[in-house]
């Protein structure tokens, strides 16, 4: 019995895609990530019956290829990591800090949902976390409406988020009390999963976004944008481009949230530090 060896990339054609992905979404691959392309784009090349990698990329470069296989590619490459209240001190900061801020200066008569970005969220777990938050921070208020916008480039991922449906094990970082309100139980036990309740879902609004795109596709301001453990993935051009997107997208006095290891630094762009990783636009 014969086996058949995975295919290999050769330099030329990892070059090509390498370039490709980062004029189309912004993420470097370098060289040393090159296996890892290889090995996730196996079941891209047995999906299309494709023997090499050099047959694929003539199919992505192709008229039909960009159609239909450029979202699958950037799917491949996406890297997908997040959990429920991940960095916690930003949710505090959230309720004790910003909101009460935006809420004083808010024109009662001229009154708008305030409007939450989480940019890159990935499979959900930001913008849930999110609208808990949110929920009981709103029933202490009067007159308090959010809504919530999630997006992400890839769609697979966006499809696990509009599921809702989680691990139970994914949820040990979510105090009882809001497991209690917030969280449905499978009525088969042994499957240990848990589901979103319907009224968090309802808050969320997913889509597709591309950062590289000039406006987003949006329409509304923000007030608060979450975009956390994500632009560390880009160079600095690209982070200084995004930042001065992010900065248009805001209302004055809106608030940007970035990842712990994520900093303004070396950016020029008009954000004021107020709290780790937070900045406002002033």
């Amino acid at each position: 019995m014969t086996f058949s060896q995975p295919a290999k990339m050769k330099d030329k054609v990892f070059q090509q895609f390498s370039s490709f992905i980062y004029d189309q979404v912004g993420i470097q691959l370098p060289p040393s990530k090159k296996t890892m392309l290889e090995a996730r784009l196996q079941k891209r090349l047995k999906t299309h019956d494709l023997a090499t990698f050099e047959e694929y990329a003539e199919f992505v470069f192709s008229p039909q290829g960009l159609l239909s296989e450029l979202v699958h590619l950037i799917d491949v490459v996406t890297t997908n990591k997040t959990d429920f209240f991940r960095e916690p001190g930003h949710f505090d900061f959230l309720t004790q800090r910003a909101l009460p801020t935006i809420l004083s200066k808010q024109d009662r008569s001229h009154s708008h949902p305030i409007r939450i970005w989480s940019a890159g969220c990935s499979s959900g777990e930001e913008p849930y976390t999110l609208a808990m938050v949110i929920s009981d921070y709103a029933a202490e208020q009067r007159n308090c409406h959010f809504s919530i916008l999630a997006s992400d480039i890839s769609t697979r991922i966006l499809d696990t988020a509009r599921k809702a449906i989680y691990s139970e094990e994914r949820t040990d970082d979510i105090a009882m009390h809001i497991k209690k309100r917030y969280l449905l139980r499978s009525r088969d036990r042994q499957r240990g999963l848990i589901r979103i309740c319907p009224e968090l879902r309802a808050m969320i609004t997913f889509k597709r976004i591309n950062f590289m795109d000039n406006d987003f596709g949006l329409s509304e301001k923000m007030d608060i944008i979450f975009c956390r453990n994500v632009v560390i993935y880009f160079d600095k051009p690209t982070q200084q481009s995004l930042m001065q997107k992010f900065h248009r997208q805001l209302r004055p006095g809106g608030y940007l949230f970035l990842g712990h290891s994520e900093t303004l630094n070396g950016i020029d762009v008009d954000f004021k530090a107020v709290g780790s990783t937070v900045y406002l636009k002033s």
